[in-house]
């Protein structure tokens, strides 16, 4: 980095007793992946606590998803994100590099049962690599000179996924990722030697956080110089780590529990998305319900001012998906204005905003549903219009629009589940820390099908009581 020694100094004090928000991917194991208690633990993690313990700063780990990271740091959410970043000359463009920590290299995998022993073997066949990663940019430069396709998926769980289903014929990703995979029972067997790649770094946005990327590096070394470095690697990657060949006898491969052993031990975690998943669509329920109701009452106004803004409301969001609206709130936000939302604030007001647009056609539909006479008569009676509107229209309208509001409500239960992409612990995020570290894919999301089922289930028994309550 071509710093002083006083440089050093004055960036090693300038850290100490800060905290700072690191951002990491949330299935990348054996780097970031959950364990059975639902801690976020690996190589990445390890490394950045111990360094932090170190230089004598704190951390604040938020598990995003790698493009989320990235994107995090970017946009000032995060001041560093750790999660098994190559360092190429394209990423120093946007970002800042740490020194070197690990040194990676790519695998061809297939399943077990496969009889393909080479590239020579993927002639018109489909090879599946994870967005991003030193395996994607390998694949597709050897693509054409073997004649296979590529698709790009975003976790290494899909992509075993993928190979075991026979849709596509083998896999590249980076060789520990292969290695810990292979030590947990995934049914894939590596074909091909390591093939050199780049090296991992950890990363901040370019010219900024300077004084946290030379801390970084200061630990780092001294990690590498006391042995804890070295321990951490053989605990996660065996005592073969620095080989250049795939042998993973040497990690412990951990002992898997049947199906009912899967539940109980999956239950905290996914209860704990329940919690999350339920909160989030009931705080942006209600905040729909307002936006809802208002610009409800305006496409039913006289001003053609009202119906304008409210038509404009529903076409904006009715015709976006919520994912860009959380992705826009979260990332863009803090970029051009400076304002930082947690991920719960972002996952509450894009459901909200996006709810709200059909609440709105509802509330609208329900009022124009009232029979017209009725306020007919209320206005030869002498009633005003709003008393009419509170007194007679709404009260019926609401009875009307209960059955489309309580399924408006189920469909935000299941929408939430998009709010994955910015790392917001609902109950599918949950679900994907789980089958990343055990990589048992399909029952686990046959567990949180269930559990979807169970909440919906009783969710509708309330609303349809309620329902029962408010028509009496």
């Amino acid at each position: 980095m071509g710093i002083s020694l006083e440089e050093v100094r004055e960036a090693c004090e300038a850290v100490r007793g800060k905290t700072y928000v690191v951002a990491t991917d949330t299935t990348f194991a054996p780097f970031e992946y959950r364990d059975t208690a639902g801690n976020l633990v690996g190589i990445d993690m390890d490394l950045i606590r111990d360094v932090a313990d170190k230089m004598g700063f704190s951390v604040k780990i938020d598990s995003l998803g790698f493009n989320a990271a990235m994107l995090a740091v970017d946009s000032g959410n995060a001041d560093l994100c750790i999660a098994g970043a190559s360092i190429t000359d394209e990423r120093k463009q946007t970002y800042d590099f740490t020194d070197p920590y690990f040194d990676s290299g790519v695998l061809m995998a297939v399943s077990e049962s496969s009889d393909i022993t080479g590239y020579e073997d993927l002639a018109d066949k489909t090879v599946v690599v994870k967005t991003g990663t030193e395996g994607e940019t390998f694949a597709k430069s050897i693509a054409e000179k073997y004649g296979f396709r590529t698709v790009s998926v975003d976790q290494s769980s899909t992509m075993v996924q993928m190979v075991q289903a026979g849709q596509a014929e083998a896999m590249f990703d980076d060789y520990p990722i292969v290695a810990y995979g292979i030590a947990q029972g995934n049914g894939m067997k590596a074909v091909t030697e390591k093939e050199a790649g780049n090296s991992y770094g950890a990363v901040v946005k370019k010219g900024e956080n300077r004084d946290l990327l030379i801390a970084f590096n200061v630990g780092l070394a001294e990690l590498q110089a006391d042995g804890t470095y070295d321990r951490i690697m053989t605990q996660y990657l065996g005592d073969n780590w620095t080989s250049d060949s795939l042998d993973t006898s040497a990690i412990v491969q951990s002992e898997q529990p049947g199906f009912i052993g899967l539940l109980v031990q999956s239950a905290p975690a996914l209860l704990e998305g329940v919690k999350n998943t339920l909160l989030v669509t009931v705080v942006a329920f209600a905040g729909a319900m307002v936006l809802g109701i208002v610009f409800g009452l305006f496409k039913v106004a006289h001003s053609k001012v009202l119906k304008a803004i409210a038509g404009f409301y529903v076409w904006l969001f009715r015709g976006t998906p919520l994912l860009i609206w959380a992705f826009f709130f979260y990332f863009a936000v803090p970029q051009m204005f400076g304002i930082k939302l947690s991920v719960f604030a972002v996952g509450a007001i894009a459901l909200a905003l996006n709810a709200g647009a059909y609440i709105t056609e509802i509330v609208r539909g329900a009022i124009q549903s009232v029979d017209p006479g009725q306020t007919e008569a209320a206005r030869c009676l002498g009633c005003s219009a709003g008393l009419t509107m509170r007194s007679i229209v709404l009260p019926q309208a609401a009875k009307i629009a209960t059955p489309s509001l309580i399924n408006q409500l189920i469909i935000m239960v299941k929408d939430s589940s998009i709010l994955l992409a910015i790392g917001f612990g609902e109950l599918l995020y949950q679900a994907q820390q789980i089958y990343a570290a055990n990589l048992r894919v399909a029952e686990v999301l046959f567990i949180v099908a269930l559990f979807y089922l169970v909440t919906i289930s009783l969710l509708t028994m309330l609303a349809n009581w309620a329902t029962r309550r408010f028509a009496e």
